[in-house]
């Protein structure tokens, strides 16, 4: 994701919450905080209509840190 951003390409990381602390700390040790969407964890479990309203909650956060300027 930094080196897309570096050539002005947007994009979001999509992780379950149980990633967050890991996200964070990666990120400040290469010194690059991306856009990150958290959603509920777990996820590997869950039907796809479970899953459909997991997405369907996360994607106006997606577009919203793609599109931001």
């Amino acid at each position: 994701m930094k080196d897309l951003d570096g050539r002005g390409i947007p994009g979001a990381m999509i992780a379950t919450t149980e990633f967050e602390d890991a996200a964070k700390s990666q990120a400040r040790t290469i010194g690059f905080m991306p856009a990150v969407i958290y959603v509920p964890h777990p996820i590997q479990n869950l039907t796809k209509e479970e899953l459909v309203k997991i997405a369907e909650k996360a994607i106006e956060p997606i577009l919203a840190s793609i599109t931001a300027e």
